[in-house]
């Protein structure tokens, strides 16, 4: 065989062999990137401000192919506790929050708090979150500490299959990303009244109902005392009247 047709035959050899270990490597990419996908993780639906309120979604994404998941189990933090906890209703979803004693007291809008909520508890009625699918649970949160950047939950995902994965690693900065790492919230700068874009535009919109109001106040009190004085200005003139046709009618008598 000359060195022509054998180069021939290695140069075909590895075209045949390049689909297969392309293929390959894409497996283990995805393989490799799979979990990053299907962490439990907790994202805010708008502002997070220090020491404001915030409305945050858990996600729960499905990362097995052969199970579902049942239940969801969220840690709220103790060092911070977040004495305001609202879950939002979801379908197929029954919820449970669980309080706990405080072991310092803390104080909200001038009131002693001696416990605060401890845990939520998310069990499906029905399939769950079924393979290939994710889920979010929606829950209003506050207030949000005032001297931290960040929140971290611990989350427990438990599927029908009675395997429990429990999210509960610390992230450390500049560290590679834990195998299950705990959902963090991040916050952002605190805003000046404490509660958020939310409850400034609510006051906005308050203070703007109020002016009209008392625009359409000064406006009807115009029209009441205009009113007054033209039905003032109708009796004058109606007694006048009256007075010139008793005159009229006396002349014509005499």
């Amino acid at each position: 065989m000359s060195q022509q047709q054998s180069d021939g035959s290695s140069a075909r050899r590895l075209a045949r062999r390049l689909p297969l270990v392309g293929a390959a490597a894409a497996g283990s990419v995805l393989l490799l990137a799979g979990p990053a996908f299907a962490h439990v993780s907790v994202q805010p639906a708008g502002p997070a401000a220090k020491g404001g309120y915030a409305t945050v979604n858990f996600k729960v994404p499905n990362e097995k192919d052969d199970a579902s998941t049942v239940k969801l189990e969220v840690t709220l933090p103790t060092d911070h506790p977040l004495a305001s906890v609202m879950p939002q209703p979801v379908p197929g979803w029954k919820v449970d929050v669980t309080k706990a004693k405080l072991a310092k007291p803390i104080e909200m809008h001038g009131e002693k708090i001696t416990e605060a909520p401890s845990k939520i508890t998310w069990t499906a009625e029905d399939k769950g979150v079924e393979p290939g699918q994710f889920q979010q649970f929606p829950v209003s949160v506050g207030a949000l500490p005032e001297d931290a950047d960040e929140v971290v939950f611990k989350a427990l995902q438990t599927y029908d299959n009675k395997d429990v994965v429990r999210w509960i690693e610390p992230t450390k900065e500049g560290a590679p990303e834990p195998e299950n790492p705990a959902p963090v919230l991040k916050l952002s700068a605190a805003e000046e009244d404490g509660h958020g874009t939310a409850d400034k535009a609510g006051a906005k919109a308050g203070a703007t109902a109020g002016m009209k109001n008392t625009a359409a106040a000064a406006d009807a009190s115009g029209s009441d005392t205009t009113a007054r004085v033209l039905g003032a200005i109708g009796i004058v003139v109606g007694v006048i009247g009256v007075g010139f046709g008793v005159f009229a009618g006396r002349r014509r008598s005499a």
